[in-house]
């Protein structure tokens, strides 16, 4: 029974506009999810005929985000786990990653889409040790994100900042630059700093991502390996620093492939 308003999951769904290609429904097309829709697999397609690469890329990126989030939990203690712009559910999580490496993990998922909303029931499991919840939030207004994270998470001990592939929506360098400088400020010694963002250093990618743009989704602006230094700035960088992806500490006995995804982790002293 209701009393005739719509519940939260009706009032996600009637924001979802299914006319415009948006990136987190693209990227999980890339990644084999099925939360995408027509007009999402449309702009994929003719995105990876431009550039060919771009589901490796994807498929790299949920890798690393896999091995830095595993690092930080079993080798560095970290137990609190902050993920903004989650984007849509497809496999190995932040939350499975991390209390699959250490159960109390705590993790907060930040995103403002209305279908990552939808999901956020989907995202809302946890081992019974640890806590997962979600806050829709705008990654413009760090300040905002920081009060309502820190209703699940201590601020007092260390916590892990994941920015995932997200920052290349910040249109404005500086802007993106001050975002990062002050959710990094708001964490305490011992913190953790985990990032990666695509690239500018494939000319062929460029291209494909120029034609996305003109479809009216979100732009996302492909930045230099240099420009993306600078998030880091203040922090202790871990070995070995701001490389693809695919090099960033890889298994042993393998021979990654490097893409156009670039990132690294750093510590807050």
């Amino acid at each position: 029974m209701t009393d005739g308003r719509p519940t939260p999951d009706q009032e996600a769904l009637s924001k979802i506009d299914t006319t415009v290609p948006h990136s987190a429904r693209i990227w999980n097309y890339w990644m084999g999810g099925k939360d995408n829709y027509e007009v999402d697999r449309v702009a994929g397609d003719a995105y990876r005929e431009i550039a060919p690469n771009i589901e490796t890329m994807a498929r790299a990126s949920r890798t690393y985000l896999i091995r830095t989030v595993t690092f930080v939990a079993r080798e560095r203690g970290i137990r609190q786990f902050l993920d903004i712009g989650t984007g849509l559910p497809t496999y190995d999580n932040t939350h499975e990653v991390a209390q699959k490496a250490a159960p109390d993990s705590r993790i907060v998922y930040v995103d403002n889409d209305p279908l990552v909303l939808r999901h956020a029931q989907a995202l809302l499991t946890s081992t019974p040790e640890g806590v997962t919840d979600y806050v829709d939030a705008d990654l413009h207004d760090p300040e905002a994100i920081l009060e309502s994270a820190g209703r699940i998470l201590d601020f007092g001990k260390p916590v892990a900042l994941m920015l995932m592939g997200i920052l290349g929506h910040i249109q404005d360098y500086e802007k993106a630059k001050s975002i990062v400088s002050r959710l990094q400020a708001a964490l305490p010694s011992g913190s953790y700093f985990v990032h990666y963002d695509s690239t500018d250093t494939d000319e062929e990618l460029k291209r494909a991502q120029d034609g996305y743009d003109d479809t009216g989704a979100v732009p996302y602006v492909l930045r230099s390996p240099a420009q993306l230094a600078a998030y880091y700035e203040g922090l202790e960088l871990l070995d070995p620093g701001i490389v693809s992806c695919p090099l960033w500490r890889p298994e042993s006995g393998t021979s990654p492939t490097p893409t156009d995804v670039y990132g690294g982790v750093a510590h807050k002293p």
